[in-house]
């Protein structure tokens, strides 16, 4: 069952006032030092390909910390490479299709991948438009329900004309082919960027939730989200 199961209540996009509280997620940086230790007892990769794939107006350097860490259990980690993500969905889709195909036919093995927000939505669909290619995925506060609708950015997309009540159901409709690997869903109620009822997947019997207590922004830097994804790389019963 998923957290929000039997809910009724509408999803409303986070309010913007709220949104200083993002800057508790700096906290996350101590902490990675403090809890160094149990980080690196956590399960070692098996040099399988990840790839890494950074939120709505982020790029490689976002993801850095946790591709470090990922690097230093073993695993063959890449960055996604296409620089800032501008949220263009239709664009960035075929792009990163063609280099996790490519990604896999030169290790041969399928690929592992870990997406931060709107990344973690362009894995779910990589891995639903090509799931041979995919091993499985990990999202961090990803939304799966109504594309940016109901997120803090859903007023930068009007800004550019975008119509959300339109994404929103292009999104539904994608739902019409289940997804078939293997999903690890981490997402926290003190998220302030993504309304937390919009990472929540009720449809895809794949997918499993995970809680976490954090902001949207500490997602990238938890010691408790680094050590959840590398034992959901090295499998889900780790």
């Amino acid at each position: 069952m998923s957290p929000a199961s039997g809910s009724r209540e509408p999803i409303r996009p986070p309010d913007r006032r709220a949104a200083w509280g993002e800057v508790a997620g700096l906290l996350e940086f101590p902490r990675l030092l403090l809890r160094a230790p149990a980080l690196a007892r956590a399960p070692r990769g098996d040099g399988g390909p990840v790839m890494v794939l950074p939120g709505f107006a982020t790029g490689d350097p976002a993801t850095a910390l946790l591709r470090g860490y990922l690097s230093f259990l073993g695993h063959d980690v890449h960055p996604w490479g296409l620089g800032r993500n501008d949220g263009r969905v239709r664009r960035l889709l075929p792009l990163l299709v063609s280099r996790v195909g490519a990604l896999r036919r030169a290790t041969g093995r399928p690929v592992r991948l870990v997406g931060w927000s709107l990344g973690g939505y362009l894995a779910r669909e990589i891995s639903r438009d090509v799931p041979a290619d995919v091993d499985r995925v990990v999202t961090l506060g990803s939304p799966v329900v109504g594309g940016p609708k109901y997120t803090l950015s859903a007023h930068a997309f009007r800004r550019r004309g975008m119509d959300l009540d339109a994404i929103e159901a292009a999104v539904a409709a994608r739902e019409e082919v289940p997804l078939t690997r293997p999903v690890s869903a981490i997402y926290s109620r003190r998220d302030r960027v993504v309304a937390w009822q919009a990472c929540v997947d009720e449809r895809n019997a794949c997918v499993q939730h995970l809680e976490v207590t954090s902001t949207h922004l500490g997602l990238a830097f938890s010691p408790d989200v680094f050590l959840l994804v590398a034992r959901r790389l090295a499998g889900p019963d780790v």
